[in-house]
C-alpha cells in the first residue's frame, strides 16, 4: 500500500504520541460513540417537527431547510473533511468535529427562530462532516489486520443502524416529557465525555503529505456536491425537474464535480486520488453502495406510509414494526466478519443483494389488509440482506485503498451513501407517483381538480376524501388506497431489478478476502516539512 511499509513482526507494536499503549477495542468503542450521535442526529428530528412547527412558526420552506440543511451540508463536505483529516490529522479533525458538533447543538436547542435552528443545524452537518469520515479512517489505522478491521467494520455498522432506528424513539420519548430542543441537548454530554476521551485514548495518523493540500479543489468538490445533491432532494420531494431551482444547481454541481475530477487527474499531489477508481474491487465496491441505497431508501419511505396510512398504524406502531429491519442489520453487521472471511467478498454482497431482492419481492404480496408475520418476516430478510450487502461493500472499499488516502476513501464511500440515499428517494418516489396517479384520475363523481390534488400524494387524497364526503369521499378514499398499494408493487419490482442489477456488478469483487500475516503497518519515515496549502 502506498504511504506505508509493512512487516512481519511477532509483537505488534504500539502507536507513538497519543493513545499509545490504548487497547485498540477501546479505541473502537470511542469511535462508535461518535458515529452513534452523528446517526441519531440525521434522523432524531424527525419526530419533532410538529412541535417545532408550533413553537417556531416557521415557514414551509424555512421547515424544508429546518430538516435537510443538517444531512446537504454533511454529504457535501465529506471529502473536504475527510481529505483535510488525511493531511493535518485525523484525530486533530475528529476532535474539532466533536467541539463544533457539542456547540451546534447547543445552539439548536435554544433557537429562537427558524433562521437560527437552520443556521445550527448546518453547523451540525459540518461537525457531521468531519467526524463521519475521520471514525473510518482511525479504524482503517488502529486495526492493520484485515481480519480484526472486518470485525471492527461489523460492530461499527451496526452502530450505525441502531442510531438510525433509534433516533426517532428517542425523540419521541423526550418529547413526551420535555420540549423539543431537548432532542438537541442529548448530544452535549455525550460529547463532553468523548472530547477528552478521544484527546487522550484516540491515535493521531496521517496521510502523505508530499505537495500542497489543494484548496480549491477541495472547495469545488463541496461546492459541486453541494448543488447536486440539492437538487437531487429536490427532485425527491416532488419538485419538477424543470424547476429552475432544481436544474440551476444541478447542472452546476454536475460542471463543479467534472472540472474537480479534470483538475485532479492533473495534479501532482491530487486531493483525491482517482487512481483508486481504476482497481476493480474499489470503484465496484463503491458502485454497490451506491445501487444499495438507491434501490432501498426509498422504499424505507414509501413503506412508513403503508403502515401509517393504509393499515392505519400510529407512528409509534410503524416505529416498532420496523425495529425488526433494523436488529436485523445489526445482526448482519456483527456476523459480517465470519461471513467475509468464509465466503469472501464477491460471495458475500452478491449473497446480500439477492437476499434483499427476494426480501422486496416477498413484500410485493403486502396489500390492504393488515399481515404482521408477512411483513416481520420481509423486513428481517430486507435487514439483513441491505447490512450484508453495505457490509462487504464497505470493508473491501477500504481495504483496497492505501492506508494514506483512508480519509479520501472514507468520505467517498459515505459521499456514495448520501448520493444513492439522495437519488433512490428521487427515482423511486417518481416511480411511485407515475404508478400511483392514474388510479384517481376516473373515480366517479369526483371533480377533475379534486382528483388532480388527490393524485400528489396519499395524504392529500384523505384529506379531499374527507372534505368531500358521502359516497363520493368514501370512493376516493378506497381508490387512492388501491392506487398507493399498486404503485408500491411496482416500485418494489423497480427496486428488486436494481438489486438484482447490484448482485451482477459485485462479481467484479475479488473471490477471496486477502489477508496479510500479522501485518502492521509502519508510517514512512518522512523529511520535517512545513505543511503547505495552494490556491
Amino acid at each position: 500500500m502506498s504511504g506505508t511499509t509493512t512487516a512481519a513482526v511477532r509483537p505488534r507494536r504500539r502507536a507513538t504520541g497519543a493513545g499509545a499503549g490504548a487497547n485498540r477495542w477501546v479505541v473502537l468503542v470511542v469511535l462508535c460513540v461518535s458515529l452513534l450521535l452523528v446517526a441519531l442526529d440525521a434522523t432524531v428530528l424527525h419526530v419533532a417537527v410538529p412541535a417545532v412547527t408550533e413553537d417556531l412558526k416557521p415557514g414551509a420552506m424555512e421547515l424544508l431547510w429546518i430538516v435537510d440543511i443538517y444531512p446537504l451540508v454533511c454529504a457535501s463536505l465529506l471529502i473536504l473533511f475527510g481529505t483535510l483529516g488525511d493531511r493535518v490529522g485525523r484525530r486533530r479533525v475528529l476532535l474539532l468535529g466533536y467541539a463544533l458538533f457539542g456547540v451546534a447543538s447547543a445552539a439548536a436547542a435554544v433557537a429562537p427562530s427558524g433562521e437560527a435552528l437552520i443556521g445550527a443545524r448546518a453547523l451540525l452537518g459540518v461537525g457531521g462532516a468531519m467526524i463521519m469520515p475521520a471514525t473510518l479512517s482511525i479504524l482503517r489505522q488502529v486495526f492493520p489486520d484485515r481480519r480484526e478491521r472486518a470485525l471492527a467494520i461489523g460492530i461499527w455498522s451496526a452502530v450505525a443502524a441502531v442510531g438510525a432506528a433509534v433516533g426517532p424513539l428517542l425523540g419521541g420519548f423526550l418529547l413526551e416529557h420535555f420540549w423539543w430542543g431537548s432532542v438537541f441537548l442529548v448530544n452535549i454530554p455525550l460529547m463532553l465525555v468523548s472530547l477528552p476521551v478521544g484527546r487522550l485514548l484516540l491515535p493521531e495518523s496521517r496521510g502523505d503529505r508530499s505537495g500542497p493540500w489543494d484548496v480549491v479543489g477541495a472547495l469545488m468538490a463541496a461546492a459541486g456536491l453541494f448543488g447536486v445533491v440539492f437538487a437531487v432532494k429536490r427532485l425527491g420531494s416532488g419538485e419538477p425537474a424543470a424547476d429552475a431551482l432544481t436544474t440551476a444547481p444541478l447542472v452546476l454541481g454536475a460542471l463543479l464535480l467534472f472540472l474537480f475530477v479534470r483538475r485532479q487527474r492533473r495534479r501532482t499531489f491530487p486531493l483525491v486520488d482517482l487512481k483508486m477508481f481504476a482497481r476493480p474491487a474499489f470503484g465496484t465496491a463503491v458502485g454497490c453502495i451506491v445501487l444499495a441505497m438507491l434501490a432501498l431508501v426509498g422504499l424505507e419511505l414509501i413503506a412508513a406510509q403503508y403502515l401509517q396510512l393504509v393499515l392505519g398504524l400510529s407512528p409509534l406502531q410503524t416505529g416498532l414494526r420496523l425495529l425488526p429491519l433494523t436488529l436485523a442489520a445489526m445482526a448482519a453487521g456483527l456476523a459480517g466478519a465470519r461471513l467475509l472471511r468464509r465466503f469472501g467478498p464477491r460471495r458475500m454482497v452478491c449473497f446480500g443483494f439477492c437476499l434483499t431482492a427476494a426480501a422486496v419481492l416477498t413484500l410485493t404480496a403486502m396489500g390492504g389488509v393488515d399481515n404482521a408475520g408477512l411483513l416481520l418476516f420481509g423486513f428481517v430478510l430486507l435487514g439483513f440482506g441491505l447490512e450484508t450487502t453495505l457490509f462487504g461493500a464497505y470493508e473491501s472499499m477500504l481495504s483496497e485503498a492505501p492506508a494514506a488516502q483512508a480519509g479520501g476513501a472514507a468520505a467517498i464511500g459515505e459521499t456514495s451513501y448520501q448520493l444513492g440515499a439522495g437519488i433512490g428517494i428521487a427515482l423511486l418516489g417518481s416511480v411511485m407517483n407515475a404508478a400511483y396517479a392514474p388510479g384517481l384520475s376516473r373515480v366517479p363523481g369526483v371533480p377533475e381538480s379534486a382528483s388532480a390534488a388527490a393524485g400528489h400524494s396519499l395524504g392529500e387524497a384523505y384529506e379531499v376524501a374527507g372534505r368531500l364526503g358521502g359516497p363520493t369521499g368514501a370512493a376516493l378514499r378506497h381508490a387512492a388506497r388501491d392506487s398507493f398499494v399498486h404503485g408500491l408493487h411496482v416500485t418494489l419490482l423497480v427496486s428488486a431489478g436494481l438489486l438484482l442489477l447490484g448482485a451482477v456488478m459485485a462479481l467484479r469483487l475479488p473471490r477471496a478476502m486477502q489477508c496479510e500475516e500479522a501485518a502492521v503497518e509502519v508510517p514512512a519515515p518522512r523529511e520535517p516539512q512545513r505543511s503547505r496549502v495552494s490556491a
